[in-house]
């Protein structure tokens, strides 16, 4: 009984979430293609996606068919074993290889994920620091898209990577990625 009452006065922990409603940046992406998209974001002319600030993740290099993220982990995201939870990591796999697809999207057409492969190699903690996901495109057809990324830690050392199967949408009625 001791263990649990002393967890029980442990000092409670908080952490606010602040998002902008998304529905404006949606109707200002449809006119956009991916790549801008996301560099409107870097350049703050949009605001991130709320699931960006929900896990502290920022955009930090978009290029055609390649993208840049971090995210810095804190004790919110720890599972009970008192290591940041798999599905954190996976989340932010799962962003770097969707929006590096996006990149290569032209106006109109949008993407979800089929499938993702993730390889967990070391396990995350806030010493881990700042966590940085590279998503690159190894091929974008006209209805499916295939992506890979990689997840380092503060050091640099791998610590998970993904490979991920892609629904192209297009919404405009026509094939749908660029050619």
């Amino acid at each position: 009984m001791t263990a649990i009452h002393d967890a029980d006065t442990s000092a409670a922990q908080s952490r606010v979430v602040t998002w902008r409603d998304p529905t404006a940046t949606l109707a200002a992406s449809a006119s956009m293609s991916g790549l801008a998209y996301w560099r409107a974001i870097i350049d703050g002319q949009l605001p991130p996606p709320p699931i960006a600030e929900l896990f502290q993740m920022s955009v930090a290099e978009a290029e055609d068919g390649r993208v840049t993220f971090t995210c810095t982990p804190d004790a919110s995201m720890y599972n009970p074993l008192g290591i940041v939870h798999g599905g954190a990591v996976c989340t932010l796999l799962d962003t770097a290889t969707g929006c590096a697809l996006h990149t290569t999207l032209p106006a109109g057409v949008s993407y979800t994920s089929v499938e993702i492969k993730v390889n967990y190699l070391k396990a995350v903690t806030v010493d881990s620091g700042t966590l940085t996901a590279v998503g690159t495109v190894v091929k974008a057809g006209s209805r499916i898209g295939f992506a890979e990324a990689n997840v380092t830690d503060a050091a640099g050392k791998l610590v998970a990577t993904a490979t991920s199967t892609l629904l192209i949408i297009d919404a405009r009625g026509t094939n749908g990625h660029r050619s």
